[in-house]
């Protein structure tokens, strides 16, 4: 007898779901570019406040910083889609979303990757050498002009390989939205296999969307790859 995870008709069942799986696989990537749109909005700036601010501002930003990134994202997205008044907005028809649903779960994965994405540009801000700060107000910067148009550049190129990491963290957990009912890739996966009489198609399931997840991840890595090399600061860290 076959293998449970070699039967062909459990891989015909799902060809024949292709254009279910793929409009989960929009779902997830659509999540995963608006979460880290907004974790890099409001992530570059955290990083620069713990940086260069002070007072209480730099206190707020190091303190809810460290709340979201020890706090479990089930938990958060739980949190904001039950906590929050998000309204009813309507919904996406052709992806099967609601979306108050999926609000809640940008903010969500938002604000907890803007709590590391903070980090990873704190990092890269604070590997510029001093001396070009110096340099920049010598020849009549002010401070923000520095920051601006000498340290802030050469950081966003260096916190690409950060933002890399963070991409595929993103990515895998966009999963987690199931626990809201959002119709991401996951969920969809799971909805095939508790199909009457499809509990055989499990493991063809998990490793077609496990190989969907590869594919996804594996292009951005190697296209973030091409942009740091392309903008890679001239002379290294040096």
């Amino acid at each position: 007898m076959d293998p449970v995870f070699l039967q062909a008709g459990d891989w015909a069942f799902i060809a024949s779901n292709g254009s279910y799986l793929l409009v989960g696989t929009v779902v997830t990537v659509l999540l995963t570019v608006t979460s880290l749109g907004l974790g890099f909005l409001a992530g570059f700036p955290a990083g620069a406040i713990e940086v260069y601010g002070s007072g209480w501002l730099e206190d707020i930003v190091s303190t809810v910083g460290v709340v979201l990134r020890g706090t479990p994202i089930v938990v958060l997205i739980v949190l904001f889609y039950f906590g929050l008044p998000i309204p009813e907005i309507g919904r996406i028809e052709a992806l099967d979303i609601r979306m108050s649903t999926f609000l809640a779960a940008t903010l969500a994965l938002g604000l907890r990757s803007a709590a590391y994405q903070g980090q990873v540009f704190r990092g890269a801000i604070q590997s510029i050498d001093e001396g070009q700060m110096e340099a920049a107000r010598s020849v009549g910067m002010t401070k923000l002009q520095a920051i601006r148009r000498v340290v802030f550049p050469q950081a966003l190129r260096r916190s690409v390989p950060g933002f890399q990491n963070e991409f595929t963290i993103v990515l895998k957990d966009t999963s987690v939205a199931f626990a809201i009912g959002l119709a991401e890739l996951l969920t969809r996966a799971e909805n095939l296999y508790l199909q009457p009489g499809r509990g055989t198609a499990v493991m063809e399931v998990i490793i077609t969307i496990s190989a969907i997840y590869f594919v996804l991840t594996f292009t951005t890595n190697r296209s973030l790859d091409y942009i740091e090399s392309v903008y890679a600061t001239p002379g290294g860290n040096e």
